[in-house]
């Protein structure tokens, strides 16, 4: 009995969640969060709490109660979706979004978005319209392409394309090109999903295109060809050109389709890197369809693009399953001005990816001195160094980019300075390289380095945590 009283005595210490709302150290929070997103983490809190007690636990003081519930809140808020600076020198990060937009797409989207738009209206006739034709106009300038259609992504574009072109048909791909990207995405499940049936020709590391051809029967609706996205083989390797494929495919009067992933539509070889296959390249060389990601070296939003033969594409179109994975008019607005910036040409000089691809080692270097200067007469030790960036987002797989960054040498453990860095007001996302923080400059965007010094300089002049 005495052990129960004493119990009902710790639990009378708790404060009731009305009570803890009203804390004035609460009130930012609420304002940031929401008061019902507040309400229920102090009232998570709270249970927890009172549970341990139960338990035999004593109840914490006030103090410690109103911080945990603010470390829960913390917690909650790093959740949220919000810009973070991306010091890791990989341009087309996934977990970072990919690629950020220009200036054109951000004014298009924001006037989008702030009242209505023209998404499905012929303004010339005053009747329903197509969705954002102009925007597939612009892709058939960039590609050469007779026609073109958008989607939500680049994985439903594939799912489109075989759903419709050739569902209960077999589709021939060589085993090389069976791959996997990010987040389980894999080219398998998707044939299986669409309908049609997988035929694998060749070995791993080797597939010609006779062995293409051996595999073609009366079922055989197309031949798959797929960007091996974020890994390359070398050595004793061959992969069947698109050419000697078109011409195969035409003789057998059999489809030829790329998934090209990342959908560079400018040479990336100017910039110092191997050339990757563009859409134009692909379709000037035979193919029939391709498609490609919008927001990886494309630099613009999510979409998944189709290019090729008008007769395909207004299978596509027909297809139920478009209205599914239509792009909306945020997608749209966005990729339109992003694709008029191409055809402005020098993507180099508007579009953000482009700018970081083609920005200099000198250039670099000299903000990396002025940046570690800074930081010296604050009292932190760090120095520019050389480093080495990569695009990412499955592009351009192992192949390194030479760039200049800042790194850091902390005062104590440097996975405390990353975590603190990283769960910053502004996120920070930085490298750790032998004990050492490294912020490669190539993905800092512009205007971004006064941020990044003042939350260096924060972050170090705090005590560690623990």
């Amino acid at each position: 009995m005495e052990q129960k009283t004493s119990r009902q005595a710790e639990l009378r210490r708790l404060p009731s969640v009305e009570e803890v709302l009203q804390v004035p150290a609460l009130a930012p929070w609420i304002e940031t969060l929401s008061r019902a997103v507040v309400t229920a983490v102090v009232r998570d809190q709270l249970a927890s709490i009172r549970k341990a007690v139960v338990d035999g636990a004593d109840c914490p003081d006030e103090s410690a109660i109103h911080g945990r519930i603010a470390a829960a809140l913390k917690q909650k808020s790093l959740s949220t979706l919000r810009p973070v600076i991306n010091a890791t020198g990989v341009i087309l990060h996934t977990n970072l979004g990919r690629a950020p937009l220009s200036k054109a797409a951000i004014q298009a989207l924001t006037e989008v978005a702030a009242g209505y738009s023209n998404l499905e209206l012929d303004l010339s006739s005053g009747k329903r319209g197509r969705r954002a034709p102009f925007m597939e106009e612009l892709v058939r300038h960039l590609t050469g392409a007779e026609s073109a259609l958008v989607v939500n992504n680049n994985a439903a574009a594939l799912l489109l394309a075989l759903g419709t072109l050739a569902n209960g048909k077999e589709v021939i791909i060589s085993r090389g090109e069976l791959v996997q990207i990010g987040g389980g995405f894999r080219i398998p499940d998707i044939l299986q999903q669409s309908g049609a049936k997988l035929k694998e020709v060749g070995t791993t590391n080797q597939t010609y295109a006779s062995d293409y051809e051996k595999a073609i029967g009366p079922d055989t609706a197309m031949i798959l060809r797929v960007h091996h996205s974020n890994f390359r083989m070398l050595g004793f390797t061959h992969q069947a050109e698109r050419r000697d494929l078109a011409a195969l495919a035409e003789r057998h009067n059999i489809l030829l389709v790329e998934d090209l992933g990342s959908g560079a539509v400018a040479d990336t070889a100017a910039f110092g890197m191997e050339h990757e296959p563009t859409p134009a390249d692909s379709l000037a060389a035979g193919v029939h369809l391709v498609c490609f990601s919008g927001d990886k070296i494309l630099g613009g939003p999510q979409a998944g693009i189709l290019a090729g033969r008008k007769t395909l594409v207004e299978q596509m179109r027909r297809h139920p399953l478009l209205r599914a994975i239509r792009v909306d008019k945020l997608q749209a607005a966005a990729l339109q001005a992003t694709l008029i910036d191409y055809l402005k040409g020098e993507p180099e000089k508007r579009n953000p990816v482009w700018q970081m691809l083609s920005a200099t080692i000198d250039s670099l270097r000299l903000r990396a001195e002025e940046l570690a200067a800074t930081l010296k007469n604050a009292g932190i030790a760090a120095e520019a160094t050389p480093c080495t960036s990569a695009m990412g987002g499955g592009s351009l797989p192992e192949q390194d980019m030479p760039s200049y960054g800042v790194t850091v040498t902390p005062a104590y453990p440097v996975n405390e300075e990353e975590e603190k860095l990283r769960t910053g007001e502004t996120p920070i996302m930085a490298r750790i390289e032998e004990d050492r923080l490294v912020l490669d400059l190539r993905t800092v965007l512009p205007g971004q380095d006064d941020t990044l010094v003042k939350a260096l300089c924060d972050s170090l002049s705090e005590a560690p945590l623990r």
